[in-house]
């Protein structure tokens, strides 16, 4: 039997993540979807005894799920980094995590695939209230473009299906 890795202060900074959240998303046109509105919800619990986070997202624009996602987040102590999966509707495998860190109240994490690179920003206000911007810089180009944004507030735990 495997003794449980113990606690670092950076697991424990994945509970900000951890509840229930809605909020409004603006969502840029890119080629999987067009631009619009949409209401977002996030839904995380901690997992393995706090050492990673699983979150559930979904994203619902005129009244139709329009996108889901499932995400796991932990923190790699052999590199001092947080990693992020995401396996989503859109049915891309992850080559490998996003990779990032916290700077002050935001967490920024970024992937590369064959596709290109993608930046998930984290800006939390406080407890209960986030800012996400997602944005994707295509192969080649080292422009980025807005994906989604939103704010994001703490809800009572409710399933919105």
């Amino acid at each position: 039997m495997t003794t449980p890795s113990p606690l670092r202060p950076e697991h424990q900074r994945l509970q900000a993540l951890a509840g229930s959240f809605e909020g409004e998303e603006q969502v840029a046109a890119t080629p999987w979807t067009s631009a619009g509105v949409a209401k977002g919800y996030l839904s995380a619990e901690l997992d393995l005894g706090g050492l990673f986070l699983n979150q559930t997202y979904r994203q619902v624009r005129d009244g139709q799920t329009a996108f889901e996602a499932r995400n796991i987040f932990g923190f790699d102590a052999n590199e001092g980094s947080y990693k992020f999966y995401q396996f989503d509707t859109v049915g891309f495998v992850p080559p490998a995590p996003a990779t990032g860190a916290w700077s002050g109240n935001e967490l920024v994490l970024e992937k590369s695939s064959p596709r290109g690179r993608a930046r998930s920003r984290y800006q939390f206000e406080d407890q209960d209230r986030f800012r996400l911007r997602i944005e994707f810089a295509p192969a080649g180009s080292d422009i980025w473009q807005d994906v989604v944004s939103g704010v994001y507030r703490r809800t009572p735990s409710v399933d919105h299906q």
